[in-house]
Order: structure tokens, then C-alpha cells, then sequence
């Protein structure tokens, strides 16, 4: 498939080990790219910035600011921001729905899942 037709995705997680697995999952996905990782939240709203990503995969907690900050940061300059929340922390969902998240996920989501959640964000409205 053409880099140009594929889901460019953007990976934001402080720990390295779950960014690389996010890498491979995605490596083996025809129809998905990885454009680019950051490890908290100043450098996710920046290469988001650099890379427009069709879908940025975004931890809840960073060690700079809140994945929520970050996501609201991003929404300001581009509303149009397609951000999927990663958490391990379950019920901590509802602000990051209500500041435009597209979907919130615990990482605790198999990689299929997670691959089909980043279709159904991309292709929707």
C-alpha cells in the first residue's frame, strides 16, 4: 500500500517499551504508518505540529502534563485532532472524552483491538 493511503499514526507514551510495541503492532499493519513518537506531552504537542498525524495514540499520564492537557493543547490549533487516550487506570475516561478524545482505551487492549480502534477513529467524521 502507498505511504500516502495509509493511516499516519503518531505514538505518545513515557515508556519506551510500551512506544516500541506500539511500533511493531503497527509495523505489521498494511494499512498504518507510524509518522513519529514522543515520550510527554511538549514533545507530542510539537511533533504533532511536524507530523500531522490522522491518529495519535496518547497516554493519559505523561511526566511533563496530563495526556488530557496535551490533547486540549493540540485541539486548540487543530480541532480536527483525531486522539486516541491509552491508560492503564480505568475510569479516568470522562475528562478526556469531554476535551474531544475519540476513543479511550486501557492498555491492557489486545493488538488487534487496538489496530481496529484506530480504523474506526480514522474513518469516522
Amino acid at each position: 500500500m502507498n505511504d500516502e493511503k495509509r493511516i499516519r499514526v503518531l505514538c505518545v507514551d513515557d515508556h519506551p517499551l510500551l512506544r516500541e510495541a506500539i511500533a511493531m503492532m503497527i509495523q505489521y499493519q498494511p494499512d498504518m504508518v507510524l509518522v513519529g513518537e514522543a515520550a510527554n506531552g511538549t514533545e507530542a504537542i510539537r511533533k504533532f505540529k511536524e507530523f500531522r498525524p490522522d491518529v495519535t495514540l496518547m497516554d493519559l499520564r505523561l511526566p511533563d502534563m496530563s495526556g488530557v492537557d496535551a490533547l486540549m493543547m493540540i485541539r486548540t490549533d487543530s480541532p480536527e485532532a483525531r486522539i486516541v487516550m491509552l491508560t492503564t487506570f480505568d475510569g479516568d475516561g470522562k475528562r478526556a472524552l469531554e476535551a474531544g478524545a475519540r476513543a479511550y482505551l486501557l492498555k491492557t487492549i489486545a493488538p488487534k483491538d487496538l489496530a481496529n480502534a484506530i480504523r474506526k477513529v480514522h474513518s469516522e467524521p
